[in-house]
């Protein structure tokens, strides 16, 4: 049974065009104007994680957090500009951890920012704490090259 899902409105970093994005569904989002590559930067929650990061066919890049923690605040804007850098290959989806406690559960959260890297519903990377963005990069490009070997 498929639950309504949000759809997010998204600005271009290419022409600065708004467009609709839905927080779930296939293939790529691109902007209706220029065609540039949109950053897919989504929300879920207990009932709509399964079908907005675990069916995404695309790598997904999962941000459980709490509005109450700082370093979830600081970590935020370099989470944003890795999903613009990637966005022809990455999704991001932040989990509010006190909203979703199920989830929070799952995945056995001790600390925020806990960020994990999914491919294919299953986990290939994970990480506590904040960091730049250029650890965040290396991090997250590191965990697609070895899923993409474990595929093959």
């Amino acid at each position: 049974m498929s639950t309504a899902v949000a759809t997010n409105v998204v600005t271009c970093p290419n022409c600065q065009r708004r467009n609709r994005v839905p927080a779930a569904g296939g293939g790529n989002p691109r902007c209706g104007n220029c065609h540039h590559p949109l950053p897919w930067i989504t929300d879920a929650d207990d009932a709509t994680f399964g079908e907005i990061a675990e069916q995404s066919a695309r790598v997904v890049l999962v941000d459980l957090w709490a509005t109450w923690c700082g370093p979830c605040r600081m970590v935020s804007p370099a989470l944003q500009r890795l999903a613009t850098e990637m966005a022809d290959q990455l999704k991001l989806v932040k989990v509010d951890v006190d909203r979703s406690p199920t989830l929070a559960e799952r995945f056995r959260i001790q600390s925020v920012p806990t960020l994990l890297v999914m491919r294919n519903a299953e986990i290939v990377a994970r990480q506590s704490g904040a960091a730049p963005v250029a650890t965040l990069r290396t991090w997250v490009q590191d965990a697609i090259r070895q899923s993409e070997r474990g595929s093959s």
